[in-house]
């Protein structure tokens, strides 16, 4: 296996385990031995089973913010850059279901530190798509009768549920349910 190949192979052979029989019943050697690693080249890339699970959440988040802050620098208008926003986390959140699954599941095992950097990851990422909202209702397009937390929350809930509706290759196809569920989330957000 090639050295560039190892850590993706670990990362992958990680998320089908957690998957498969969670991740507080998934060991270290369980995992070397899926990949067909030494214990020596997982910890080379990963310094325990804690950072397995949270390079998880930092491979989804990256890209997943990577996208908000260039939609964002369109300067486009608020409803334009919402409706883009949207449905790329959508999106993304299905082209990564499984990753996003095993850890909105496992997340609460994450080290303190961890968790706080998530926490703190959440919060920056938040930050940015509530002014998407706060531009808009300054704009008079959004709502401004509901809290902007309960109006950030009614979309965020969509994409951490699809796991539990969502099937790839199903009926639906991705971009269907994030044009949907876009429009659908969209349409409560019209100033009254």
């Amino acid at each position: 296996m090639k050295t560039m190949n190892i850590k993706e192979e670990l990362a992958r052979t990680s998320v089908e385990l957690f998957a498969r029989q969670g991740y507080a019943k998934t060991s270290v050697q369980q995992i070397v031995d899926a990949a067909g690693v030494t214990k020596g080249a997982l910890y080379h890339y990963f310094n325990s089973k804690d950072d397995l699970l949270f390079d998880i959440y930092d491979r989804i988040l990256t890209l997943q913010h990577e996208h908000l802050t260039e939609i964002i620098s369109r300067g486009l208008p608020a409803a334009e850059t919402m409706r883009l926003v949207c449905e790329d986390l959508v999106s993304t959140s299905i082209d990564w279901i499984r990753e996003g699954t095993v850890f909105f599941r496992s997340q609460h095992m994450l080290s303190e530190d961890r968790l706080e950097e998530v926490q703190r990851r959440r919060r920056e990422f938040n930050k940015a798509f509530t002014g998407i909202l706060v531009r808009g209702q300054e704009d008079g397009v959004f709502r401004t009768d509901i809290p902007i937390p309960v109006l950030a929350a009614n979309f965020f809930s969509d994409p951490h549920y699809l796991s539990y509706w969502y099937s790839p290759g199903g009926a639906i196809s991705r971009e269907a349910v994030a044009a949907q569920l876009t429009d659908l989330y969209l349409a409560g957000l019209q100033a009254k």
